[in-house]
């Protein structure tokens, strides 16, 4: 375009004046999450974003969803994160309990989608938006594979964020229940977080470009085999062999990195949160309160049953099996000094299969909903 004055005037193209607000957003959110995680806000990336982005999207200051520019790579990331979770050599230390184990981990996801199947046959709840969303584990990227297997991802990340809330605002009471030393292990800290790497490694330059190999190779062999959320599923299985073959490490992503990512996942639900969308979910609120405490108490329930099958201390066996939110748990283990590798063990390895098969399933129980659906509309 030519002014009056014969000078060339370069307007912003359209993508960059959409993309503008987003990552302004991002930068926010990433601020006020380190603030809250200072201030030991469970999960804390993750939820302000979805505050915020929700705030956002309520007051009209962001009518469009986050660029896919800045989701993919995002979700690729998250999904080296979850894979790089699954500890091979942890497993070791498990091998005289390892049956019990099983036997409980395995009880605790059937009572999570037993609870979820419940719900949708009792409501209108679609199956696989209440089976995403009782998914025990892996809460970002069971979140951020939502929309790809045709679930709300409203109403996903909105159950998924409730319990690992309940599970990170109670597993403190719990310790202190079982530990009543732990009072002291619970201090908060003042002040941002320090800067770190990027990347768990100490040749940062190198394992960044390990994890960029990873997501890349992982997305195409995610949309070769023709997975639901490819970029997400196929960057941890990726991730997972690398990390199990002993030859690949130090691609973890961690510090910042992790944080923004966390953010991008988090501001992408958000911004989903349209006025309409929020009188939807108001109507499933005690649906979805009463379902948690119904998952958590099962969960306690089973763990109780390992010291007297596995001689595992209850408040360990408790940490391992809770239903989601491992980073609030595993730092609780940590402060508990209870076996954090054991509690990291388990519960990595159920975050892992849950995250590969679930959306999987999700996939394959949306289209008897669709039918029905079409089917009712008929009528």
């Amino acid at each position: 375009m030519i002014n009056v004055s014969g000078t060339r005037v370069v307007r912003p193209s359209a993508a960059l004046r959409r993309a503008a607000p987003a990552v302004g957003a991002v930068v926010l959110c990433y601020v006020l999450a380190e603030f809250a995680e200072s201030i030991s806000v469970p999960a804390a990336q993750l939820l302000v974003a979805i505050l915020v982005g929700v705030a956002l999207a309520l007051t009209g200051r962001i009518r469009h969803p986050l660029p896919a520019r800045m989701v993919r790579p995002s979700h690729a990331v998250v999904g080296a994160l979850m894979g790089s979770y699954l500890q091979v050599g942890a497993l070791g230390s498990l091998a005289t309990a390892v049956a019990p184990l099983l036997v409980v981990t395995v009880a605790s996801v059937a009572a999570c989608y037993g609870v979820a199947y419940t719900l949708a046959r009792l409501t209108t709840i679609p199956l696989p938006d209440s089976a995403l969303g009782m998914t025990p584990g892996g809460s970002a990227a069971i979140v951020a594979c939502a929309a790809d297997v045709g679930a709300d991802a409203r109403f996903v990340a909105f159950t998924q964020y409730v319990r690992v809330g309940m599970v990170a605002l109670t597993a403190p009471f719990v310790v202190l229940l079982a530990q009543p030393s732990f009072a002291g292990g619970t201090a908060v800290v003042a002040g941002f977080p320090a800067p770190g790497h990027l990347v768990d490694a100490s040749g940062e330059v190198a394992g960044l470009l390990v994890l960029a190999a990873v997501c890349l190779l992982g997305a195409q062999l995610g949309r070769r085999l023709a997975l639901p959320a490819p970029v997400l599923l196929g960057s941890m299985l990726v991730a997972a062999v690398a990390g199990a073959s002993g030859g690949v490490n130090g691609f973890t992503p961690a510090g910042p990195l992790r944080d923004v990512v966390f953010v991008v996942v988090g501001l992408e639900v958000g911004l989903k949160f349209t006025r309409s969308s929020m009188r939807h979910i108001g109507k499933r609120l005690p649906l979805v309160l009463g379902s948690t405490v119904l998952v958590c108490a099962i969960c306690a329930g089973l763990a109780a049953l390992l010291p007297v099958t596995t001689g595992m201390p209850f408040l360990e066996a408790y940490l391992a099996t809770t239903p989601g939110g491992i980073n609030a748990v595993l730092a609780t283990a940590d402060s508990a000094r209870v076996d954090v590798p054991v509690v990291s063990a388990v519960q990595s390895v159920r975050l892992f299969l849950v995250c590969l098969v679930v959306p999987l399933l999700a996939r394959r129980m949306k289209a008897p909903f669709r039918r029905r659906a079409a089917v009712a509309g008929g009528v």
